[in-house]
């Protein structure tokens, strides 16, 4: 009798278990989808109280890396997911599956006092890479120009890299910020400062600049006018299921994607 109690037991604790893995979904990855994948869960958990949402944010390769490691349930990316980092997870038996859940332009910003409305493709290049050293040479100040750059694990910097260095490295002077939050602040409190963002996190204290005499918009991002567009990504381990596809479900819904528009990035439609 004891043993069959005992059995009884362990069964009730085997089923709680798995009921509380069940009703948990751990998001993490991407700073810059950070805002999106935290509104959502926020209002998924009003609709799903049973189910708890945690989303972190530790930067889109961390949370790819998360994923094949089966430390988050979702990885949150503001890149594709990179070849080597597909091959890796397959190694290890895990199809990532990729899901578009918005859409952003990365922004050029400087200082609000900054006599300097439009840069070129070419320009911010050769600021970047370290051939333009001063505002004078595009017709602004003659002030030393200070690059403030994401560090390289961020999502944010390999796009950047991809559309706008071409393959040429940043400046080894750049200023190095691990977000966009944090880019925001230096730009915003140096005068002769040049930073990138998501156009999600534009606000007063800085100036956004025309690209290629494009102004960035939600229009200009999403029909791919904006030069410097991305998607974002949400990623999960094969075709999700359960709690996991109705999380993914609700971001894509119509209400999901009102929240894309309400912390200014861009949806899909």
């Amino acid at each position: 009798m004891k043993s069959l109690q005992a059995l009884l037991v362990m069964l009730v604790m085997l089923v709680g278990s798995y009921s509380y893995a069940e009703e948990s979904i751990r998001i993490d990855g991407s700073t810059t989808v950070l805002p999106i994948a935290q509104k959502a869960a926020e209002d998924f958990n009003k609709k799903n109280p049973n189910i708890k949402v945690s989303v972190t944010g530790s930067g889109s390769g961390n949370g790819i890396k998360a994923l094949m490691d089966g430390t988050t349930d979702v990885a949150t990316s503001s890149r594709e997911a990179k070849e080597k980092e597909v091959a890796d997870a397959k190694a290890k038996g895990i199809d990532m599956t990729p899901f578009i859940v918005a859409y952003d332009g990365i922004v050029p910003v400087v200082h609000p006092s900054m006599k300097i409305d439009k840069i070129t493709m070419e320009q911010l290049r050769d600021i970047y890479n370290g051939k333009i050293k001063s505002w004078k040479e595009i017709g602004g100040p003659d002030r030393p120009i200070t690059s403030v750059s994401r560090d390289t694990s961020s999502g944010t910097y390999e796009v950047w890299e991809e559309k706008v260095m071409k393959k040429d490295r940043v400046r080894p002077d750049a200023l190095l910020v691990a977000s966009n939050g944090q880019a925001i602040q230096t730009v915003a409190q140096n005068p002769f400062a040049i930073g990138y963002v998501g156009i999600g996190y534009l606000d007063k204290s800085v100036k956004s600049l025309l690209v290629n005499d494009v102004k960035d918009s939600p229009d200009t991002v999403r029909n791919g006018t904006w030069p410097i567009a991305r998607g974002l990504y949400m990623y999960t381990k094969g075709k999700p299921s359960g709690n996991i596809a109705k999380y993914i479900e609700f971001v894509m819904s119509k209400e999901g994607q009102d929240i894309v528009n309400s912390v200014k990035f861009v949806s899909l439609k």
